[in-house]
């Protein structure tokens, strides 16, 4: 089993990866780092030049999140995922047996989320895997 972290460097994604951790150590299990890297339907250079501004954010999100975790001695795994986070997230705990998918929240009102169709908001409708949603500190 594993557990499986959304990372994108946001607040509540750095306060989650705190929490993924030491669930990751709890239970003695791999932590899986996930960025959900689709790009918008762009066509031609203008997407190929978006898909990899994304691909190198998601990278140094994720350099950063690696190096959190190792200081703190949890094993990582790393995917940079060209699908949209939940999707991202749904597939890499399947494919990893994750016992929790951790995602952090931003601030936004269930309102919005619900609207706008947020990360955390579609994992607890889509995820057949328990999700755990951290809250951004006050």
């Amino acid at each position: 089993m594993s557990v499986v972290l959304g990372y994108d460097e946001s607040p509540g994604a750095v306060r989650a990866l705190r929490v993924a951790i030491e669930v990751s150590a709890a239970f003695g299990e791999p932590l899986v780092l996930v960025y959900g890297a689709a790009a918008p339907g762009a066509v031609g250079e203008e997407a190929a030049a978006h898909r990899e501004a994304l691909h190198e954010a998601g990278r140094a999100a994720l350099d950063h999140a690696v190096q959190v975790a190792d200081e703190s001695g949890v094993r990582t795994t790393v995917e940079l995922i060209d699908q949209k986070p939940a999707e991202a997230l749904i597939n890499a705990a399947q494919r990893h047996a994750a016992r929790f998918i951790v995602v952090g929240s931003w601030g936004e009102s269930p309102l919005r989320g619900a609207l706008l169709g947020s990360t955390p908001h579609k994992l607890l409708h889509l995820s057949p895997v328990p999700v755990l949603c951290v809250p951004t500190e006050a």
